[in-house]
């Protein structure tokens, strides 16, 4: 079984691009403007792509890994800004489900609900959902010093990072403000994460019945209290937190329970 991983910046899945292109039977294919890595992570075939950002390249993305590379499943990992109060920068949320908070097609439809479909809220894989966030737990409890020393986390205030299961939204809008921040926190109150791809590749697997998992590691608070150096948190954490934990959930089966 196929298994696509896509993200929004190249950072954030720079490391597994590394060692799947370190392969000799691994290959690139180029469809439009998007190179396909197609190799092995763990013993799992993998293709790994940079979807771009937002939610067209999203969904572009995952359709051309799903019709024309015949995976069964899709991984999304990159970044995201933290809604919820208990959300911390540095925590990770495992998506269980995913709404558009920019979809309004009122009158004729209700508020957040994708036209045609009867759904507003897109549910995950279960399964899969369980298997990421034991992976992101597997990393946090066990793993996380090897690939991080205690000075980095400081210097970004992160002390025992969580990992977090729930809605987040989605929506082609970079949330930077106190007052949008707060109003989604309103308007959306289950809401864990707001980030500008994921509910565009749930939408995309529902509709091709494929499953997928979606996780986000919080890089900010998603208002304008925003005091971290995005590209170095990029850099130093969120990179090296995608790549450990997407192996690890690749390589599940050889988990402790």
């Amino acid at each position: 079984m196929t298994t696509g991983i896509m993200a929004a910046m190249y950072d954030e899945i720079a490391g597994l691009i590394e060692i799947i292109s370190e392969q000799d039977q691994s290959k690139i294919c180029r469809v439009g403007r998007r190179d396909f890595h197609l190799g092995q992570l763990d013993g799992q075939p993998c293709v790994i792509v940079l979807a771009g950002i937002g939610k067209v390249a999203a969904a572009c993305t995952a359709l051309t890994l799903i019709q024309q590379f015949g995976v069964r499943e899709i991984v999304f990992t990159g970044l995201a800004g933290g809604l919820a109060q208990q959300v911390r920068v540095g925590d990770v949320v495992v998506a269980d489900r995913l709404i558009q908070h920019d979809m309004d097609a009122r009158p004729l439809f209700p508020r957040y609900e994708i036209p045609l479909t009867g759904l507003a809220e897109l549910t995950v894989s279960e399964p899969l959902r369980r298997r990421m966030q034991d992976a992101a737990r597997h990393f946090f409890e066990q793993d996380i010093q090897n690939h991080i020393s205690s000075t980095v986390m400081t210097q970004f205030g992160m002390s025992a990072p969580k990992v977090h299961v729930g809605m987040i939204a989605s929506g082609d809008q970079f949330i930077g403000s106190a007052n949008t921040a707060g109003r989604l926190r309103t308007e959306l109150p289950c809401a864990l994460a707001v980030e500008m791809e994921g509910a565009a590749v749930a939408q995309v697997c529902h509709d091709y019945s494929v499953p997928c998992t979606i996780i986000r590691t919080v890089s900010d608070r998603a208002d304008d209290s925003a005091h971290i150096d995005f590209k170095s948190f990029l850099d130093q954490i969120a990179s090296k937190f995608s790549s450990a934990i997407v192996r690890n959930y690749l390589s599940a089966t050889a988990l402790p329970p």
